[in-house]
């Protein structure tokens, strides 16, 4: 019985040691040879707070991409250079944590003034700091998600900042674009005869139909409606795992940082349409869509498309995604990238 007890305290202690030295691990991200190259992560100091901001490219003098990261509060970083190797190739690839996020938040700060206008004067902050680091006078901005909310406001605040802006599953007129998800998601659940979700989907049909309430995005992805070719949340689950970019502290920052912004901008979001607070971009735009992505319809995106003035504008379909064209074409969408004249 004794030796039974010491057996289980040594395992409690290494499995603490373990859980301690996996929350101070060092974070790094891995290096890319070449003369001109750069991988760096590290904390920079934006309008007050610390951001966590990555950048990796095997040419420095190679124009600059800067991500903004969806949810609100999911960043990239932890598992995103699984999708863009080809991209380092010729961009230099930007990725950051916004405020509150990811490992940009910080235990005790106050967040109660977070907003998407906040953000916006934070990406507009990062990328005097990226234009001056890297010697260029703009930058190629991307959203992706609700990242595209804050990338079109910055894009329309400060156009002389970049080059052009791209939306990848552009948010655009909830109220159209949440119909859809609760159509399709209602479709699928019915082809499937899985009764269940069929009646909790009719208890929401009033809700959604008023523009009170989201389709559940578990059913949404449920149904194919977010990712068809890869599997985002595994992505997450061995990125934090296995990837040297976050430890355990900052997968806990992660969470607590996801709790944080969505309750705030999510709110802010359905609030003001994103259609009603831009109607004009003075720099060339770009929507990219998956045809399958019910986390932000297509049908939503082409109306906000077709009224979005802007000097020129352009929408492509990825036939074979849904909300994550980007890394489930992750060949097609490089070269895509590639063939842009900025």
């Amino acid at each position: 019985m004794r030796r039974g007890l010491k057996i289980t305290r040594i395992t409690l202690l290494i499995l603490a040691l373990l859980i301690a030295a996996g929350m101070v691990f060092p974070t790094w991200t891995p290096r890319i040879q070449g003369e001109y190259s750069v991988s760096t992560l590290q904390q920079i100091e934006i309008n007050g707070t610390g951001h966590e901001v990555m950048i990796r490219g095997a040419d420095r003098r190679n124009p600059v991409v800067i991500f903004v990261h969806g949810g609100p509060g999911c960043s990239e970083i932890p598992y995103v250079r699984k999708y863009q190797e080809l991209l380092e190739q010729n961009f230099t690839i930007v990725h950051y944590d916004q405020r509150g996020s990811g490992k940009s938040y910080h235990f005790g700060e106050d967040y109660s003034n977070l907003s998407t206008d906040l953000l916006v004067d934070d990406l507009l902050a990062l990328t005097d700091y990226v234009k001056q680091e890297f010697g260029q006078e703009q930058v190629l901005l991307i959203g992706h998600s609700f990242g595209t909310y804050i990338g079109i406001k910055a894009a329309a605040k400060s156009p002389e900042r970049f080059a052009a802006y791209i939306g990848i599953g552009q948010m655009a007129d909830l109220g159209i674009s949440e119909r859809d998800s609760w159509k399709y998601a209602m479709e699928q659940a019915t082809k499937a005869g899985n009764t269940k979700d069929v009646a909790r989907l009719e208890e929401l049909r009033r809700p959604i139909e008023s523009g009170g309430q989201l389709t559940p995005r578990d059913l949404v992805r449920k149904y194919g409606g977010a990712a068809r070719l890869i599997d985002d949340n595994r992505d997450y689950y061995t990125g934090f795992l296995l990837n040297p970019e976050y430890n355990l502290l900052d997968v806990i920052r992660y969470l607590k940082g996801v709790s944080l912004s969505q309750g705030i901008l999510l709110d802010e979001g359905a609030k003001k349409y994103i259609t009603s607070v831009v109607d004009k971009v003075d720099i060339p735009v770009y929507f990219v869509m998956g045809q399958f992505d019910y986390m932000t319809s297509v049908h939503a995106a082409k109306e906000y498309f077709t009224a979005l003035k802007a000097p020129e504008k352009e929408f492509v379909m990825f036939e074979h995604s849904a909300h994550y064209p980007q890394f489930e074409e992750k060949e097609r969408f490089a070269q895509w990238l590639n063939q842009l004249e900025l």
